[in-house]
């Protein structure tokens, strides 16, 4: 199976990964580690089983982060695994639901490393991967490494160049496996320390974090007409009370509050033009389990009955 390259640009209709994150209506995905905890190191328990869980519950896709090193001035470590690794493993439990990274960190990583990693994430799992990029905001981190951190926003262009260079191209000393498009969808997180038209230009996808509602709708509309319409994702912290009335109350990049309010946040975020939404439940105060449920089987529904109202074409 191949797509041409039109311009540079691949067509991912047909990309299972880059379908199910960003179709006709909100998509919504967690993050990894799928649980509420305090401090900076989660306790990984029941990974596996939550994310068999969320893909069960009708969920588009789960969300992996690269940290490599641990800040304890930062907040958290993500899912503490290697992304790659960790990547490979939950694909192994799940069956459908794409896969994305939030994000994979480009100047602390060799592209001929990252066009290996993740060509062969997306074929083991079936076409499952978005490959969410970013330069890494975590200074600390880049000069651990050797990198100057001046230099990140010229290195992750270069970078992403000898990725897509790797997949699309048959080198004198080649990169195998080659993804089955001859391309991966790309998704870039942040600006990057690049122009929004370089972006639109280089990208798939674009994500960003929240905002309030009326800066994010203009935020995705200065995209749409940069990148001609180009899918947009956000991330979202949620702790969703047990009342299902509990007004919304404002958290780090987030909000405390109850499915009534959470749904019409969504709603809202659709009509901006969002087109998918990770959500983060660290800062929750119940069981991920009790909360993975309630979402999809409660806020899930109701969102896609609004969104498929508010996109029925008039008679």
């Amino acid at each position: 199976m191949s797509s041409p390259h039109v311009g540079g640009v691949t067509d991912f209709s047909t990309h299972p990964g880059f379908a199910k994150v960003f179709s006709d209506r909100l998509t919504l995905g967690v993050f990894f580690p799928i649980e509420a905890y305090t401090g900076d190191v989660p306790r990984m328990e029941d990974q596996e089983d939550l994310a068999e869980a969320v893909e069960a519950l009708g969920f588009d896709a789960l969300w992996f982060r690269d940290v490599p090193l641990r800040d304890p001035t930062f907040g958290d470590v993500g899912q503490i695994y290697d992304p790659w690794v960790y990547l490979a493993h939950i694909a192994a439990h799940t069956r459908a639901i794409a896969l994305v990274t939030g994000a994979i960190v480009l100047p602390l990583r060799h592209p001929l490393h990252v066009a290996k990693a993740a060509a062969s994430v997306d074929r083991l799992s079936g076409g499952r991967l978005v490959l969410g990029v970013a330069t890494g905001d975590r200074l600390g981190e880049l000069v651990a490494f050797g990198i100057d951190p001046d230099r990140r926003g010229e290195l992750f262009e270069s970078h992403l160049r000898a990725i897509r260079d790797a997949w699309r191209e048959a080198l004198a000393l080649d990169v195998l496996p080659k993804p089955p498009l001859g391309d991966i969808p790309v998704m870039i997180t942040g600006r990057v320390r690049h122009h929004l038209d370089w972006i639109a230009a280089h990208a798939d996808a674009w994500a960003t974090y929240p905002r309030p509602l009326a800066a994010q709708a203009a935020l995705v509309a200065e995209w749409q007409r940069a990148s001609a319409g180009k899918p947009f994702a956000q991330s979202l912290y949620i702790d969703l009370d047990r009342s299902p009335s509990a007004p919304p109350r404002q958290i780090h990049l987030g909000w405390s509050l109850g499915r009534d309010a959470l749904v019409q946040l969504l709603v809202e975020l659709r009509r901006a033009g969002v087109g998918h939404i990770a959500l983060n439940l660290k800062y929750g105060r119940r069981a991920a389990a009790d909360v993975v449920d309630e979402l999809g089987n409660e806020v899930l529904p109701r969102v896609r009955s609004v969104d498929a109202v508010s996109h029925t074409p008039a008679p």
